[in-house]
């Protein structure tokens, strides 16, 4: 930013305005001007600051710069000013610019910008600025709107400003900005405003359109001294006040104000103080004076805050009032900063020692020579003991207590010493000091190599000490040792020797893999030393690798085996494999013998039992020769066993015996498994898990009267034998079970009554008959009563004498024969007992029986007694009516019966049974319950408020049952929809509350029982209407239409085919007032409590929803509707294709006369196809 002018002033006082044309030749902006009063010598007076803007323009070096607005941040001095700004990244983003344009005085204008959005994700941010800085988004009102737009279609953001009733200082430059993220674009455009009337070469001042406005002052205020408030801010306050006072250019008014001298106080200590700053060679002497105002103030001198006391380095004088501090031979370490103290005030300086060159007097020679020599570099420089720094190939030589280089000093030479040379200290050495450097070139070479002695080759057997030796000269050159080309590393079983000229290599065990080229390398030479090594190896069969107890293979026959033995020996050995005279080859198809490096092997690819014997190996090398010999043993499962034997057969046991096989598989017999199967089965079941070792046993569990087989399986160590022949069938069977639970039924004069249960096991030969037998007591003989078996469980026993004492007892018989008796514990007197007859009312009917009108009563009372009693029934003391209530009597029970109850068949049942003269008589307490009927009248008691107060008479009829509550409701005479206030009040008076202002209400009450709740209600004849507290509306009168309408059908039932096992619907629809009863029936048939249907109405449309029908589902459907004004019905016919079987049909519970019906009608349907 340039620095603020001083405007010359013209004669009149006004400030002349001067335009340069640039290299364009188009006149330039006009330049902000700063008008400053430099401080006058007056301390009293006051400063004045004014700063003018014209046309709100800014200098045209500025152009281009973001920061075109003051703007220093947080604690910014005036010195951080001129630092370089960086621009952020242009990109372009408008795609139509806004275009210089004019306007006359009081005409409207309209800029307009374009942003294409095709790559943006969110609108982009736009500004629009007058001059450099004034943003104009706060100054739109009436003569300045923005406004943006978004076309979706071509998505281009449209952003346009509008100039209304445009004035004369609405002119200049405007520029528009636009930003995404790190994407920025502007444009800068003019506008000028004419004026038609007046000259154009009028003063335009556009400051008053644009500038802060504030409230004009007296002209008595004095104006504010902004240089003082500036020279005493802190700079983090100096935007503040720029924005304070005015001031837009902060920059330039804070560079002058850094060019103003600073006042300095008056010392009132020192006269003259020290300088800043001294300077002084090294070596050489240097100054200090202070001038003191008082000569007799005590006077310390200080260095880094530490006294100087005086020395020879350090001497202090005294001239008037001038005292000195003399430093001789200024050396770097009086390089520091000085201080002088009189009384309480002190005043400091720096010295600076500069140190003089270190000149390099005599350089390094080049030096050649070879490894292993000592190497001394010699330099000369101009000052002794200086400091300098030794380079090799541009790095400093390390020189360290481990170092291989020496630096050494004598006076003002300097010496690098290598004792023991190598190739690698070849290079540039350079010493380098602060006035000058010196290098030179170091090279090392090699010695000629002389070989005294050279490597031999050797052959060595496996196990013996290699040894190689060799002499070179020069003695002290390493070398490496290769073998086949790999580097050799010393272990714990090769030693590596060097001493002096000689080299050895020694193994102490020589292995295999010591065999191969070695080579030595001595390091630095391309010459090299060579020997071949040999390794021999008499040949061995390792047959302890096997584990194979005696050298026995033992293989199972029908296995492959391959048989794998180590072998070892350097040269690889030639391999024999023979079974007794004859060679075994490596071509052979099913016994061969194969050889492959470390391991020979023998292969049988089936094993057979003539494979046993024992196989001998032979081994041939150049170093000797190796036999031995294994033995294969090839086992089998063995043979099966004869068939068994069955001597013994029980009910649901046999026993079985048999032979061991005739060969064994070359292992001894471990056990047996059996089995067994029935004879017409083909499917055999194993009896024992566990290995049976002896040669028999006992099969159970098995089924009378079912033919079985058994056969035997032989087990030994290599597997299970093939099964023997089955034995011959045999088939089990056994006598029932005794009969259980024998009892005396009845006894008389001459006959006894038994009755038993059937045998709890009867057994596969089933049941014939019962056999029934007596004795007299004390006797033994027992007679049979039934010359036939009886199949029946009771048995009555005639032709007995009166008075007598029996014993009975009770044979089941089959066809294995007669079961073990069942006897009664103890006799029987033959003569007849009279029981008194005793009613046993059940626990549910002691109490009142209640039961819904509809249902069905089916009442079971037993009773005791004999002989037979007679049984009596009466109601309220009357004969009960047989057409009304079905009674059936037994020998111990009576049941009282009735299809479809009423409320008529309530009271008191009274049951009398009687044996001769005994009487036992109980009564039953039966009530039919139905639904109450409505309350007999609802009156609307009072009205207040919201509220409501309602009274009702209870019903005349309760539905025979108490009357446990009621159902308030009420509706809005405009809507009449019924809604519930209260459910279950026991009361016949509420107060209903919360009722809307404004509405009128009717109400209904429904009355409760047990059944339910009563099917009407009883609603008030007068409506309720409910008025603002203070207000009474008089409504007139109007007679309602009569909306009911009897059921009629507006949409039919349609004829429907059906898938079997799929969900299936029919829907109709009806209108009718009040609201009808909706019916379905199937065949003229109710729908009540299936499951399989459901049934919805809603807003009068009828379903019918059948759950994944079946062909019994097919048939006629009909919906019937019913109020008080008729009915009405519609039909349709369901078919359902898809058949069932029946056992399907008994799953879904069909009733079996429908199975059959349906069953036949499918029949007849497959004929006709």
């Amino acid at each position: 930013m340039p620095e603020p002018t001083k405007k010359d002033e013209t004669p009149n006082g006004q400030p002349e305005e001067s335009v340069a044309p640039d290299s364009n030749g188009a006149p330039q902006l006009p330049e902000i001007s700063l008008e400053v009063s430099p401080p006058p010598e007056d301390a009293n007076s006051i400063k004045k600051l004014s700063v003018e803007l014209p046309n709100d323009s800014v200098p045209v070096p500025a152009m281009g710069r973001k920061d075109s607005v003051w703007s220093l941040g947080e604690g910014q001095g005036p010195e951080e000013l001129d630092k370089p700004i960086d621009n952020p990244p242009l990109s372009t983003l408008l795609i139509e610019s806004p275009q210089s344009a004019t306007v006359f005085v009081g005409g409207d204008i309209t800029f307009v910008a374009k942003v294409e959005a095709k790559d943006l994700l969110r609108k982009p941010t736009i500004k629009w600025f007058k001059g450099k800085w004034m943003d104009l988004a706060s100054k739109t009102g009436k003569h300045l709107q923005l406004k943006e737009t978004f076309d979706r279609l071509t998505k281009v953001h449209t952003f346009e400003m509008h100039i209304i009733k445009a004035k004369e200082n609405y002119a200049g430059n405007y520029r528009c900005e636009v930003t995404y993220k790190d994407k920025f674009d502007s444009c800068s455009f003019d506008l000028e405003v004419k004026e038609a009337e007046q000259s154009s070469g009028q003063s335009i001042d556009i400051r008053s359109a644009f500038k802060r406005r504030e409230p004009k002052q007296q002209d008595d205020t004095p104006e504010v001294d902004v240089w003082e408030i500036l020279k005493n801010a802190r700079p983090d306050q100096y935007e503040k006040i720029a924005f304070m006072y005015g001031i837009t250019d902060l920059r330039g008014l804070l560079k002058r104000m850094k060019k103003i001298p600073k006042e300095e106080k008056k010392s009132e200590a020192f006269a003259k103080k020290l300088d800043p700053a001294y300077q002084v060679d090294k070596g050489g002497k240097i100054r200090l004076v202070v001038d003191l105002a008082d000569p007799t103030v005590e006077l310390k001198w200080y260095k880094n805050g530490q006294e100087i006391r005086p020395s020879p380095k350090y001497i202090f004088e005294h001239k008037g009032t001038q005292r000195i501090m003399v430093i001789n031979n200024c050396t770097t370490n009086d390089d520091a900063a000085y201080s002088v103290a009189a009384g309480d005030e002190k005043c400091t300086t720096e010295l600076f020692v500069k140190e003089l060159p270190v000149k390099v007097v005599k350089g390094i020679e080049p030096v050649k020579t070879t490894v292993n020599e000592r190497i001394e570099l010699e330099c000369e420089v101009s000052e002794e003991g200086a400091q300098v720094k030794w380079m090799k190939n541009g790095v400093e030589v390390p020189t360290g207590v481990r170092s291989r280089y020496r630096v050494k000093c004598e006076g003002t030479k300097h010496f690098l010493v290598i004792d023991d040379a190598s190739r690698e200290d070849t290079g540039t050495y350079s010493i380098m000091a602060t006035g000058g450097t010196s290098e030179a070139h170091v090279q090392v070479d090699l010695k000629p190599l002389k070989i005294y002695q050279d490597l031999q080759d050797m052959t060595v057997k496996l196990g013996q000490p290699i040894k190689l030796h060799c002499e070179i000269y020069p003695g002290n050159v390493p070398g490496r040792w290769y073998r086949n080309g790999q580097l050799i590393q010393p272990n714990d079983r090769i030693n590596i020797i060097h001493r002096n000229k000689v080299h050895r290599l020694e193994i102490e065990t020589s292995s295999l893999h010591d065999a191969g080229d070695y080579t030595f390398v001595p390091e630095g030479y391309s010459q090299s030393l060579s020997a071949k090594i040999h390794i021999i190896d008499p040949p061995r069969v390792h047959l302890e690798s096997l584990n194979f107890p005696d050298n026995t293979v033992t293989i199972v026959a029908g296995n492959k085996l391959r048989l794998e033995i180590p072998i070892s020996g350097e040269p690889a050995p030639r391999v024999v494999w023979m079974k007794g005279e004859r060679v075994i080859l490596e071509s052979g198809h099913r016994v061969r013998a194969e050889t492959y490096g470390d391991q020979t092997s023998l292969t049988i690819e089936v094993t057979e039992r003539e494979d046993s014997g024992n196989y001998k190996i032979v081994l041939q090398n150049e170093a000797g020769e190796a036999t031995a010999s294994v033995r294969i043993k090839v086992v089998d499962i063995p043979d099966p066993p004869e068939a068994p034997l069955v001597p013994v057969v029980g009910g649901d046991w046999c026993s079985m015996t048999w032979e061991p096989p005739k060969y064994d598989g070359g292992s001894p017999i471990l056990g047996y498994f059996i089995e067994r199967k029935k004879k017409q089965s083909s499917r055999w079941m194993r009896l024992n898990f566990d290995l049976i070792k002896e040669l028999s046993f006992e099969p159970k569990k098995m089924i009378e009267g079912v033919p079985y087989e058994v056969r035997i399986f032989a087990v030994n160590a290599i597997g299970v034998s093939k099964p023997s022949e089955p034995s011959k069938a045999f088939t089990p069977l056994a006598v029932t079970s005794e009969p259980t639970m024998l009892v005396v039924d009845d006894v008389t004069d001459t006959t006894v009554t038994v009755k038993w249960r059937p045998p709890e096991t009867i057994g596969a030969a089933g049941l014939d008959g019962y056999l029934v037998e007596y004795c007299i007591e004390g006797a033994d003989d027992w007679v049979v009563s039934n010359k036939e078996l009886t199949e029946k469980t009771k048995y009555t026993i005639t032709g007995l004498t009166p008075g007598c004492k029996i014993l009975v007892r009770v044979k089941a018989i089959n066809a294995a024969g007669a079961s073990a008796p069942r006897t009664l514990q103890h006799s029987v007197l033959v003569k007849e007992v009279i029981e008194p007859p005793k009613i046993r009312v059940p626990r549910h009917l002691k109490q009142t029986y209640t039961r819904k009108v509809g249902e069905a009563v089916n009442l079971v009372v037993p009773f005791l007694g004999k002989p037979r009693p007679k049984v009596t029934w009466l109601k309220e003391g009357k004969p009960i009516e047989p057409t009304h209530v079905s009674i059936r009597n037994t020998d111990c029970d009576s049941i009282i019966f009735i299809r479809k109850a009423e409320r008529s068949h309530s009271g008191k049942y009274e049951m009398t049974v009687q044996v001769e003269n005994h009487v036992d008589t109980a009564i039953l307490d039966i009530q039919i319950v139905d639904l109450p009927g409505p309350p007999v009248s609802v009156t609307i008691e009072d009205v207040w408020g919201g509220n409501v107060a309602l009274v009702w008479t209870p019903p005349k009829d309760n539905g025979n049952a108490p009357i446990t509550g009621y159902t308030i409701q009420k509706a809005d005479k405009k809507t009449m929809e019924w809604y519930t206030c209260i459910e279950h009040y026991h009361r016949t008076c509420i107060t209903i509350t919360e009722l809307v202002v404004g509405n009128e209400y009717f109400f209904r009450i429904f009355s409760e029982n047990m059944c339910g709740l009563s099917e009407t209600a009883t609603q008030t004849k007068k409506s309720a209407l409910i008025v603002k507290e203070g207000m009474q509306v008089k409504t007139p009168e109007y007679s309602d239409h009569d909306f009911k309408e009897a059921p009629k059908f507006t949409q039919p039932l349609i004829n429907t085919f059906a898938i079997a096992g799929y969900n299936a619907t029919l829907n109709c629809s009806v209108r009718a007032n009040p609201r009808p009863k909706v019916i379905w029936m199937k065949n003229k048939i109710a729908i009540i409590d299936d499951p399989r249907y459901r049934m919805f109405s809603n807003q009068g449309v009828c379903t019918l929803e059948i759950r994944k029908p079946s062909p019994y589902d097919g048939g006629m459907y009909t919906c019937k509707a019913i109020n008080d004004l008729g009915e009405a019905q519609v039909d349709c016919k369901l078919e359902v294709k898809g058949g069932f079987t029946f056992f399907e049909l008994m799953q879904r519970g069909v009733p079996l006369h429908l199975i059959d019906k349906y069953m036949n009608e499918a029949k007849i349907v497959e004929q006709e196809k």
